[in-house]
């Protein structure tokens, strides 16, 4: 015979493996909906464009005046914010 609590003890792990793995099917499925948003998807391509015209545009960055640095750094962060927004509850 069991103590009291050493079948639960037993058994927690299991059905907690079992909520996680649900809870990680769900915010993958969440992430795949963030990602397929047309504006998420739409501001992360202008983003990106914006990022490699900088260096389409001059690609010697010894060359590069304030403004481009200004514009790498604008396109850089509008990039960086829709990654974050991911992560973000909604």
């Amino acid at each position: 015979m069991l103590w009291p609590g050493v079948f639960d003890l037993l058994t927690q792990p299991e059905s907690t493996s079992t909520m996680q793995t649900s809870e990680s099917m769900e915010s993958q499925s969440g992430l795949v909906k963030k990602i397929t948003r047309v504006d998420w998807l739409g501001q992360t391509i202008a983003s990106s464009c914006w990022i490699i015209s900088v260096f389409v545009y001059e690609s010697d960055p010894s060359l590069w005046a304030t403004g481009d640095w200004l514009q790498l750094a604008a396109a850089s962060s509008w990039f960086i914010a829709n990654v974050a927004s991911l992560f973000t509850s909604e």
